[in-house]
């Protein structure tokens, strides 16, 4: 049979009766016969956590569309989009793999990194097999995008309906920006303009101060989420006018957690929990085990989504994809509801720094912060834009918070531990309660083993991971695994009791390897006073060649007033020529001038030798000029 283009092979080939297989986008071996294939949407919705939904809870709203697509479907009780950030988030869901191992992990991108040798983003398996594939509209990814993805990438909302052919099978994806953190930059005169929901009826977290503010916010964002509750049924509405709505697999989740305060960029639940709900069509309901109207109650993550929707096309699931799928044929239910993890991570979000990585297993949640003397509550510019969050840092500075409301603006401790069942919003710290200790031990070893097998890329500080692994993030994270876990093993020594931890701490400082000093120095910072003894060797090393060793020592040492970091920092933002670098510095420079140490840091512009975005935003809320 002679091969033809996709796009002839689609247009010649009678596809009304439903029977066809194409390979590489061409005619498989003559006489090959597969059923018709199905459908598949996705509605996104920007910044929306689990919690904003009655579906999973009495916090939530009514949001009549979506529950009745869940009588036609499945809930899903326990879905984590892995990263609390959109681009993150997204590079997760395009290639199926976890962000920290191929490098995709940091938002905004500094750098772009290629896709793993072998795999493609998955669409591409979609289109290989016959699918019109478009995407309506964000592509906001950290990996390099391949012209083979989508027919349309920058498409209508009802792009689906531009196929070649009405039974050519669709999968497209709609992302709306109406629940957006965006739409919570309200003018401050907007507060008690008249709203869907009454703010005083909003049920507040208890991170968050009860003040009118706080009220408002809550409400207006409900009614956001009731507005994308209608256009879930705008677009119901089109799939059953158009005669495809039961041929059609329909998956509405939020893209990362929520936008309030405190959520969206942090590794809370409020930040990785997102809902999920998929709707069964009449025609396939044959390819799951799951029973519309029904709930799962197994773990799954985004690392999942793409083998979940090859998986349900029929295709190919890539070896080189690290998720598993959770419906369609061959996948049981009784294996999936035994899913009880999930793994998130943190790095950078637009100019802020904190690396953080979480496991959840069953009702507990582990976080392991790893560079913990930072606080959640650092600036990040876009975050405070938003007037309950300034209002929130605000009541912190004043005193005017309980422990629960202030933990978020102090320094974290290495681990941390929660019982999710009993304290759904993260209040109380069970990591050194000796009660929980054997849970402890689990979680943490638990996690140590993923993010030394993937390895975790997000142990390099970002400037050395652009000068060293970007150009092949995996091949480069395969070959130097050893060295990875190294660095690793030197982090965790801010986990054991501090007598332990100072004799490896100063071979760590002693070593040629300048992320052995890099860590050695972290791992101070986190111990503070408690690692008084090591000034000495600290102080030499603010004289370090590299620069990032020797504002971490200055840094230590800023912490606990052995010195006064300021001259050592100033001439190491004089000196860099990376822009990662300079980021990562200038993160510690707002850390020691607004974390009450006493340091003003009335730095100049021209005291700063790299400039570029993300540097810029630092700068502008230094108010260097």
């Amino acid at each position: 049979m002679k091969t033809m283009g996709r796009r002839e092979f689609l247009k010649t080939v009678v596809i009304s009766t439903g029977v066809y297989s194409m390979t590489g986008g061409c005619l498989a071996q003559q006489g090959a016969r597969i059923k018709k294939r199905p459908n598949i949407l996705w509605i996104m919705a920007e910044d929306q956590a689990k919690h904003h939904l009655r579906l999973y809870g009495s916090d939530g709203i009514a949001t009549p569309n979506i529950e009745a697509m869940a009588k036609d479907g499945v809930v899903f009780d326990h879905a984590f989009c892995n990263a609390p950030v959109c681009s993150v988030a997204r590079s997760t869901l395009i290639t199926g793999c976890y962000a920290p191992r191929m490098g995709t992990q940091y938002h905004r991108r500094l750098k772009s990194v290629p896709m793993p040798d072998g795999l493609r983003m998955f669409p591409a398996y979609l289109r290989d097999a016959g699918y019109y594939t478009t995407n309506s509209t964000k592509r906001d990814y950290n990996c390099e995008q391949a012209k083979d993805v989508w027919d349309k990438g920058n498409a209508k909302p009802d792009a689906w309906r531009n196929r070649p052919t009405r039974n050519t099978p669709f999968f497209h994806v709609r992302t709306t920006t109406t629940t957006h953190e965006s739409k919570l930059h309200f003018k401050i005169t907007d507060v008690g303009s008249q709203l869907k929901n009454d703010p005083a009826d909003m049920k507040i977290r208890p991170i968050h101060p009860d003040t009118d503010l706080m009220r408002y916010t809550y409400a207006r964002h409900k009614d956001r989420c009731l507005d994308v509750d209608n256009e879930t049924g705008q677009i119901i509405k089109m799939l059953k006018d158009d005669g495809v709505l039961e041929d059609t697999f329909i998956f509405y989740f939020g893209d990362n957690g929520g936008c309030l305060a405190g959520s969206k960029g942090y590794v809370f639940e409020t930040g990785l929990h997102v809902p999920l709900i998929v709707r069964i069509p009449e025609n396939f309901k044959h390819l799951c085990q799951q029973k519309r109207g029904g709930r799962v109650s197994g773990f799954v993550s985004f690392v999942d989504f793409s083998a979940t929707v090859l998986n349900l096309a029929g295709v190919k699931i890539p070896a080189l994809i690290d998720g598993k799928p959770f419906m369609g044929p061959g996948v049981k239910l009784s294996h999936v509801n035994k899913s009880d993890q999930a793994f998130g991570y943190a790095d950078r979000f637009d100019e802020l720094y904190y690396r953080s990585r979480t496991l959840r297993k069953g009702n507990f949640k582990y976080i392991r912060n790893y560079d913990p003397f930072l606080p959640y509550g650092l600036k990040c510019n876009y975050r405070y834009i938003m007037h309950a969050f300034q209002q929130w840092h605000g009541l912190y500075q004043q005193g005017k918070l309980n422990p629960a409301q202030a933990k978020f603006f102090e320094a974290k401790t290495p681990e941390e531990l929660y019982d999710i069942a009993a304290d759904p919003y993260e209040t109380k710290n069970l990591a050194n309660d000796p009660k929980f200790a054997k849970k402890l031990q689990e979680l943490r070893g638990g996690l140590k083993k993923i993010v030394t097998d993937l390895p975790d890329l997000g142990i390099l500080p970002e400037n050395v991971f652009i000068e060293e692994a970007a150009s092949n993030p995996i091949a480069f994270g395969q070959k130097n695994k050893a060295r990875i876990k190294k660095y690793i093993d030197i982090a965790d020594l801010m986990v054991l009791p501090y007598k332990e931890a100072e004799p490896k701490i100063k071979k760590a400082f002693a070593s040629e390897d300048t992320l052995d000093r890099y860590w050695a120095a972290t791992v101070c910072a986190s111990f503070g006073d408690e690692a008084r003894g090591l000034i000495e060797i600290a102080s030499q090393l603010t004289k370090d060649r590299n620069l990032l060793v020797r504002c971490r020592a200055a840094q230590f040492l800023g912490m606990i007033k052995a010195i006064d970091p300021q001259p050592v920092f100033k001439q190491a933002l004089k000196e860099s020529s990376s822009g990662a670098e300079t980021l990562l510095i200038l993160n510690d420079v707002v850390h020691l001038r607004d974390g009450g140490f006493g340091y003003d840091f009335n730095f100049s512009l021209n005291d700063v030798k790299t400039q570029g975005r993300q540097v810029k935003r630092r700068l502008k809320y230094l108010n260097w000029s």
